[in-house]
């Protein structure tokens, strides 16, 4: 008797085990991957969907068009580091471990993302994803705790730090911890393999891998186009290259450019836009397009187009550009497609920034975040158009201390205000009517100035190594 009850009672705890595993395997299938498509000093202008006229993006702006579309989605910072670190964390530049790029620290030593950080990697894997990054990371500058495979990434391929990442045919890249050498190529002489191609090669690589996989994955796939230098193989250019286009002759520097600025800027991002096509490809090839989320942005506003004559409006009505906390510096092209849960050809007017992208994907995964004081906020209903369910911000806020700064800026409603700390000034625009923001009614509304500075007092706490002060890293110290 003793010995039935026994067997018994194994068996059941052995069906009760099958159970478990086929629910948890069930409830992980249910789950989409996410696929997020982030490049490099792209602006809001330069994507056919946000009106660009020159350059073409039709697997971009077909995304686009299956998807939503964001018209008010702000990157983390007006240049890269930061941008990115924001991302990764949930966390605005008034809390954010890294707030500025890696010179621009008030010690002049690097910054990284910090082992006490928790990043979408990390959430996403108690969520059971399997974890990619490929392309350009930059939160590892010394290469010890922020290094992807120890920020909750199962795999990476790419730059742990900057100035690597601003070159088209590096000799070496890494993939996971090892420094890896990439053979035939010279980065002087701009010979060997496009950066680019390998990125999207790895990328496929880790989405068949996964795509037989149980688990879903979280791909982060960060290129570095258009990032100066400009370059590209003169094959690509064929396209532009006869256009009727004004000359733009770029130098060679620190960055390699070839001398056609425009033509070389436009046929860099109409190859992106190939290959990303060949990654949308991919999905439909695999049959797990339906179950992938596919966000498509970029880090910071565009550097290239030049303000005093602009050629490709890359700011769209924006003013600014990269390293401003204007519009043409921070607001970016953001499109999302999600079969079944995003309606195509939709629009959305949200107030969103990359902070908020933390909560989206864990309330995706079924999951709440980790760290409670997360500055971000899930925009998920407004990808699923369900307007009366999204929370507001009660505010944006932003800091940036390289040469113009230090410069603070608050967003609330309608209302934007610039603060100029060592200049004692402020600039405060209505946004929905003056985008460009050409007029500044500080003098007008002097109550408002007052509530915002105060709010924006709030919005931060001290960092030891980024302090409001202002700093030249260029100038040699005694």
């Amino acid at each position: 008797m003793k010995l039935i009850r026994f067997i018994a009672i194994i068996t059941l705890t052995g069906l009760m085990s099958c159970q478990t595993n086929a629910e948890r395997k069930l409830k992980e299938a249910a789950k989409p991957n996410i696929l997020y498509i982030i490049l490099d000093d792209l602006g809001y202008g330069d994507v056919g969907f946000n009106g660009q006229q020159k350059i073409q993006t039709p697997r971009i702006d077909q995304l686009a068009k299956d998807g939503i579309v964001f018209t008010n989605h702000y990157a983390g910072a007006p240049v890269c580091g930061p941008s990115r670190a924001v991302l990764m964390t949930g966390k605005h530049l008034g809390h954010c471990t890294v707030r500025g790029n890696p010179r621009w620290t008030l010690s002049g030593k690097p910054v990284d993302i910090d082992s006490s950080d928790i990043t979408i990697a990390e959430e996403l894997k108690r969520a059971g994803y399997a974890t990619g990054i490929v392309g350009k990371w930059g939160l590892a500058e010394n290469l010890s705790h922020g290094r992807p495979n120890k920020q909750g990434f199962d795999f990476f391929y790419g730059f742990n730090r900057h100035l690597p990442a601003h070159h088209y045919y590096p000799e070496q890249v890494f993939r996971n911890e090892e420094l890896i050498s990439i053979e035939g190529n010279v980065t002087a002489e701009k010979k060997g393999k496009y950066i680019t191609d390998l990125f999207t090669e790895e990328a496929k690589v880790f989405i068949r891998k996964q795509a037989k996989s149980e688990s879903p994955f979280y791909l982060h796939l960060a290129y570095t186009t258009p990032h100066y230098e400009l370059t590209i193989p003169a094959e690509r250019k064929v396209m532009y290259k006869d256009n009727d286009w004004p000359l733009r002759e770029m130098k060679e520097g620190h960055y390699l450019n070839d001398k056609n600025g425009h033509v070389t800027y436009a046929a860099m991002v109409t190859d992106v836009d190939r290959q990303i096509g060949e990654i949308l490809d991919l999905l439909d090839e695999l049959e797990i397009a339906e179950n992938t989320l596919v966000v498509f942005t970029s880090d910071n506003g565009h550097e290239y187009d030049n303000l005093k004559d602009e050629f490709f409006n890359s700011n769209g009505d924006g003013r600014g550009r990269k390293r401003d906390l204007y519009e043409g510096g921070i607001k970016v092209p953001f499109a999302a497609r999600w079969s079944g849960n995003i309606k195509p050809n939709s629009k959305s007017d949200h107030m969103s920034a990359f902070w908020d992208f933390l909560p989206t994907v864990c309330e995706i995964a079924g999951i709440a975040p980790s760290d409670q004081s997360i500055d971000g906020i899930s925009f998920l209903p407004s990808l699923k158009g369900e307007v009366d369910k999204q929370k507001q911000h009660e505010y944006l806020y932003w800091e940036f201390n390289e040469g113009k700064g230090p410069v603070q800026m608050i967003r609330q409603g309608d209302w934007k205000l610039l603060n100029f700390v060592l200049q004692n000034r402020i600039q405060l625009y209505q946004i929905s009517s003056d985008v460009s923001e050409v007029k500044d009614v500080s003098n007008q509304y002097p109550e408002k100035c007052e509530q915002l500075l105060t709010l924006m007092n709030k919005a931060r706490t001290e960092h030891p190594q980024f302090p409001l002060t202002k700093r030249n890293p260029y100038k040699k110290k005694k």
